[in-house]
């Protein structure tokens, strides 16, 4: 059965072409870099240290660290060595704030799950929807929230953290944990938690994304709209995207 991730789906709003060349002909030209390895550290450490009180955070997340970024010195990526290094010391400043974040946003919670798998049958022929919440909680009032963590440097503006194509991730992961759970979507809220490497002050900020049954609706219109156009496989090139690709004049993308 075939499914779509929101990272595909995103992948075919920004082009059509594009999400043909990594996902269709299976091409990659990029394989990471310091952002991602920072990323995938911090990540992987929010993860574990939430479902074992005793592990030692720092020490992990350098552990994690050294083996993603030993990981793209051998794929021979030439690395900038000094931000390497001080990733590695904003790492360190930022882990210790975490849990003293979560405590004073949500007050007192459960931990359901961390790595959330989503697989839920999409209302058009025979895809799936497929996912990874970061983090759901459990409050005391009765609340389930869907978290997802984003590392950024300083943070997200006004104009991103309204962006449809942002907010229409966790509007999807709702909706389909509902699902999946057969839950009121009425009792799930959803919030992206921003770990800012770079923030002098307050390396962890929370904040919630509203999705009511308007912009539950639109979310499931796009995601109609990228399934009817990605099965009719029509790839159209978005020439507004080209600056930014790495396909940008390359034997792949003339």
């Amino acid at each position: 059965m075939t499914h779509v991730s929101y990272s595909e789906l995103k992948n075919w709003h920004t082009c059509p072409f594009y999400h043909k060349l990594t996902y269709v002909d299976r091409v990659r030209l990029f394989k990471g870099n310091e952002h991602t390895a920072f990323g995938n550290a911090v990540h992987d450490t929010c993860e574990n240290m939430l479902l074992n009180k005793n592990l030692k955070a720092e020490e992990y997340f350098l552990e994690q660290y050294k083996k993603v970024i030993q990981k793209l010195s051998d794929d021979d990526y030439e690395f900038n060595k000094k931000l390497v290094l001080e990733m590695k010391e904003q790492g360190l400043k930022l882990l210790p704030q975490i849990k003293p974040a979560l405590d004073e946003y949500f007050g007192k919670y459960k931990v359901f799950a961390t790595e959330e798998k989503l697989f839920e049958d999409i209302d058009y022929e025979d895809y799936k929807f497929k996912g990874f919440v970061d983090l759901v909680l459990m409050t005391e009032d009765g609340k389930c929230h869907v978290i997802d963590w984003k590392t950024c440097s300083w943070g997200w503006d006004y104009k991103k953290k309204n962006d449809k194509m942002v907010t229409y991730q966790l509007t999807l992961y709702k909706h389909f944990f509902a699902k999946k759970y057969d839950l009121d979507p009425a009792n799930i809220e959803t919030h992206f938690a921003l770990l800012k490497r770079t923030a002098k002050k307050n390396n962890v900020e929370f904040f919630r994304v509203t999705s009511g049954e308007k912009k539950t609706e639109n979310a499931l219109n796009f995601l109609e709209k990228a399934l009817y156009n990605i099965s009719n496989k029509n790839y159209l090139k978005n020439r507004l995207s080209c600056n930014r690709c790495e396909f940008y004049k390359t034997k792949h993308c003339q």
